[in-house]
C-alpha cells in the first residue's frame, strides 16, 4: 500500500484530503507543521507527500529540497499544494524538484488524478 504523507497547517485541507486518500486505498500520515513533516518523511519513508508551502518552521520549499537531495528518499514524489499562485512560485517550485504543483483551491479530482498518475 502507497504511504502518502499530506503537510499543511490548515485542519480543514487535512481533514477533508486525509479522508479522500484513506478512501481511496492509501496509507496516509499527516503533519500540521515543518517539524512534524520531516520526522514522517524519515521515519516512514512515505512514497508521495502532498506539501503546502507556507507551514509554522520549516517551509515546503525546504522540505521538497531535502527530500530531493536525500538518495533514501529518492522515489518519493512531492506534490505542492499551496495558496502561493505566482508564476514566480510555481517555477520555484518545480526547479527544487517538486512532481507537481497545484493553487489553492483546488479540485480534489485534479490532485487525487495526479497522485493515481505520480504512483504508477
Amino acid at each position: 500500500m502507497n504511504k502518502i504523507l499530506i503537510a499543511d497547517d490548515e485542519p480543514n485541507i487535512l481533514l477533508s484530503l486525509e479522508f479522500l486518500m484513506r478512501k481511496s486505498g492509501y496509507d496516509v500520515f499527516i503533519a500540521r507543521n515543518g517539524s512534524e513533516a520531516m520526522e514522517i518523511i524519515n521515519r516512514d519513508k512515505p512514497q508521495l507527500v502532498v506539501l503546502d508551502i507556507m507551514m509554522p518552521d520549516i517551509d515546503g520549499y525546504q522540505i521538497c529540497s531535502y527530500i530531493k537531495s536525500n538518495s533514501e528518499l529518492a522515489d518519493c514524489k512531492v506534490v505542492f499544494l499551496s495558496a502561493k499562485a505566482k508564476e514566480s512560485d510555481i517555477k520555484k517550485g518545480l526547479e527544487i524538484g517538486a512532481d507537481a504543483y497545484l493553487t489553492k483551491p483546488f479540485s480534489t479530482r485534479v490532485l487525487m488524478q495526479k497522485i493515481v498518475e505520480l504512483l504508477k
